[in-house]
Formats: C-alpha cells, sequence, structure tokens
C-alpha cells in the first residue's frame, strides 16, 4: 500500500499537477499528498521577483535621522530666530522629554556640535555637560569582560570622544561633573574615561605654558583695545603708550557728521635714541597694516622705519661687560682650539632697518597717520627735518569697499603708495 502511495506522488509530481493555479484532490489522496499541498503557491506570486534581503532592512535617512536634512534642522531654525545660550539649552530640553529611549541621540549630539559656534555657547563648559547628559544612563555600561575587551557600542563611544574633542579644541578642561557622567554612561574601564584621564593629564602642564597669555575677553573700547596690542607687540617695559586722538563725531557747519578715528602710538627711550641719532637726508618710511590676531579678533598696525645702514656707516658698538649679569651680551672663553675650530659663529642674519615708533588708528588713510606723525614731531623733532614717505597698503575696510562695490579706477586717480612717494 505504501509502495502505490509513493508511486502515485511521484506520477503527480512529473505531471503538470504542480504548475501554479492547479488544485488537488486532497480528498481522494492520503496523507503524503495532503502534506505537499503546503508547497501550492499562486500564480500571481510566482511571476513576481521577490526582493533579496541583505543585512538588515535599512530605513530611509529620514527616518533614521531626526536632523538629517538641513531644512529640518532645529538648531539651524533656532540660529536663525535667536542664536542664544537659552535656545540651545531649550532644544536639549526638547529632545531629553520628547523620548525616554532617546532615540537619535548620536545624530542629534552630532548635530548640536556643528551648530554651537551659532549660538555662542562653543567655550561654556555647563553646556558640553548637559549635551553629554542626552546619552541615556547605565546602557552602555559593559557588563563583563568580554564586553569590556571590545569596543562596546563604539557608535554611542565615538560621539561622546568627539565632544571631548571639541572641548579640547577650546581649550576647555573638564570637571568633576563631567568625569561623573562618562562613568554613568559608559563605565570607568570606557574609551571616553580615557580620554578624559589624558585630557586631565595634558591639560594642566599646558594651561599656563605661553608667558605672554590673552586673556578670553578682549576688551571693547577700541583704544584700550589698541593699549593692550602695542604693549604686546613692544614688550619693553619703558615703552610708553600716547594717545594722539581720541574717537569721536562732531557736527560740522554743513550739519554733517564727521566722525574722528582713533590714533594710538607707542615709544620706547631706545628708539627714541635710535631716532634721534638718524641721518636726517635718509628717507623714513611709514609702513602698514600689519595684522595681528588675538584669538579670533584681527587688529592691524603701522611702523615708523628705515632703510638699512650701508656697510661703510655702520659703527660697532662695545658691549659693556657689566651690563647685565644675568644675560650676557657677549662670551669671552678661552679655551684651546684646533686647526678645524672657527673663531666665530655661523649665524643667518636678515639686515632690516631700525623701528622707530608704532601706531594702531581707527582708519587706514594718510590724513590719519598723519596726525600721529604730527605727534611724535613734540618728541621727536628731527621729523620735522626729515623726508617722510608713506607706504600704505589696501586695508581691510578699503578691501570690503571694493569688492562691493568694484569702481572703475580712472585716470586721475594714483594709489597711495605713489602718492607717499612723491611727498
Amino acid at each position: 500500500m505504501n509502495s502505490t502511495r509513493r508511486c502515485f506522488v511521484r506520477f503527480m509530481m512529473s505531471t503538470k499537477a504542480l504548475v501554479p493555479g492547479a488544485s488537488w484532490p486532497c480528498s481522494n489522496l492520503g496523507p503524503a499528498a495532503q502534506i505537499l499541498r503546503t508547497f501550492r503557491v499562486s500564480g500571481t506570486v510566482a511571476k513576481k521577483s521577490r526582493p533579496v534581503r541583505t543585512g538588515y532592512d535599512e530605513k530611509p535617512e529620514r527616518e533614521r535621522s531626526l536632523v538629517a536634512d538641513d531644512d529640518d534642522d532645529p538648531f539651524e531654525r533656532a540660529a536663525r530666530e535667536a542664536g542664544t545660550k537659552a535656545a540651545f539649552d531649550g532644544l536639549l530640553d526638547v529632545f531629553v522629554r520628547r523620548d525616554v529611549r532617546r532615540r537619535g541621540h548620536v545624530e542629534f549630539i552630532y548635530a548640536a556640535l556643528r551648530r554651537m559656534p551659532d549660538f555662542g555657547v562653543e567655550h561654556d563648559i555647563a553646556v558640553y555637560n548637559k549635551l553629554l547628559d542626552v546619552f541615556p544612563k547605565e546602557v552602555f555600561v559593559p557588563r563583563n569582560f568580554i564586553q569590556r575587551m571590545f569596543n562596546h557600542y563604539p557608535r554611542q563611544q565615538e560621539c561622546a570622544i568627539q565632544v571631548l574633542e571639541q572641548m579640547e579644541n577650546y581649550g576647555l578642561m573638564p570637571n568633576v561633573e563631567t568625569k561623573v557622567l562618562l562613568v554613568q554612561i559608559f563605565g570607568e574601564k570606557s574609551h571616553p574615561m580615557r580620554k578624559y584621564q589624558r585630557m586631565m593629564y595634558w591639560f594642566p602642564k599646558f594651561k599656563h605654558a605661553n608667558p605672554y597669555p590673552v586673556p578670553l575677553q578682549l576688551p571693547r573700547d577700541p583704544v584700550d583695545l589698541a593699549r593692550f596690542s602695542l604693549n604686546r607687540i613692544a614688550h619693553d617695559l619703558d615703552a610708553r603708550v600716547a594717545v594722539y586722538q581720541f574717537p569721536s563725531t562732531e557736527v560740522s557747519e554743513t550739519g554733517e557728521k564727521v566722525s574722528r578715528p582713533h590714533v594710538v602710538g607707542i615709544q620706547s627711550p631706545e628708539q627714541r635714541r635710535l631716532l634721534a641719532e638718524h641721518n636726517p637726508s635718509r628717507p623714513v618710511f611709514v609702513e602698514g597694516p600689519f595684522p595681528l590676531w588675538l584669538r579670533k579678533t584681527c587688529v592691524h598696525y603701522y611702523v615708523l622705519r628705515a632703510d638699512p645702514l650701508p656697510p661703510e656707516e655702520k659703527v660697532e658698538e662695545s658691549i659693556d661687560p657689566e651690563r647685565s649679569f644675568f644675560y650676557p651680551l657677549e662670551l669671552d672663553l678661552d679655551l684651546d682650539r684646533d686647526f678645524g675650530d672657527l673663531d666665530s659663529f655661523d649665524v643667518d642674519e636678515v639686515e632690516e632697518g631700525p623701528v622707530f615708533a608704532m601706531c594702531m588708528a581707527g582708519q587706514a588713510d594718510q590724513a590719519t597717520l598723519a596726525k600721529w606723525i604730527s605727534g611724535l614731531q613734540e618728541t621727536n623733532p628731527i621729523l620735522g627735518r626729515t623726508p617722510i614717505l608713506f607706504r600704505l597698503e589696501s586695508g581691510p575696510r578699503e578691501l570690503q569697499q571694493a569688492t562691493e562695490s568694484e569702481p572703475e579706477p580712472s585716470a586721475e586717480e594714483e594709489p597711495l603708495h605713489s602718492q607717499g612717494m612723491k611727498q
């Protein structure tokens, strides 16, 4: 009986009984035929090609990332409306209250790191700690030594390292709250915790390495900022800063407002002595502007200098050996020398002319700098008998105005450099 059923099943499989859409006479068949009934498929389904599934089902980028598109970026909208610290903290609070599981927190933190300069909170340690508080607590902590051995939750750990990297780039040292948050989120043996330990080791060593630090908050008054900048450039305790003109606004007889820029200069007694010994037949030059960066602020200064002296006019000065006991200016060592030893040191020197004074002005024009020269003549009478030439380049304001308007140069107008050389 069993052999008869097997033969019947083989006969049905060799014929067109399994063609899609065909039906089985289940009532007349045995259990073996009823089992084969499960392989029946519809004709329409068989004609369709099923997609091949590789890996996991990838969701669209818009569904996976909450801030993937710049048009839907809440930080960009908030930065355009009100780019303040309160607005940034409000976005963090909204995201934390939005979902208990904090879905999409990695993309959210990356977007927040990119937009922090727009809100002006890139130097606030409290904001970075609040950004680390977005991570779920005690979820990414390894439970055994195997998880601790491998990179447990690498995407989240890399995101936390990027937060610490941005803090390091802006010169912010983590505090105790940062350590507590990292321990609660990733544990004590995680990669972000090791990054925190390295920062706490190296930051105190290099925090005060610069002997001339720049304060975080620069003076907003242009005169005070010029005083600070000139003292930083001169680096001479005997140098004196003089304000030749304060910024002011006056109303002329025609009713027009005339603004006068500030003019601040600096000169040391040594520079005054060199200028007094200068040959009046040789001209001096007013050159600039030269940039000086104070963190993110760029200021420009001008110098009063002369050309290097020709070799026939140079006079070697004898250095007093008791001039400075701590920093000797000349060494005369009576040592046994070989025939291959040189009597002089091989030092590469660049011949430059002496700098007699420096200044900062609110406008980069010849009329403003002429007031500086007029003020210098009171303490340096030799300037009244010395020809002064202006070698001025286009300042930042002139470049910006020329880029916006771009007027065509006329034949009558001449550049400022040629005007200064003709005087």
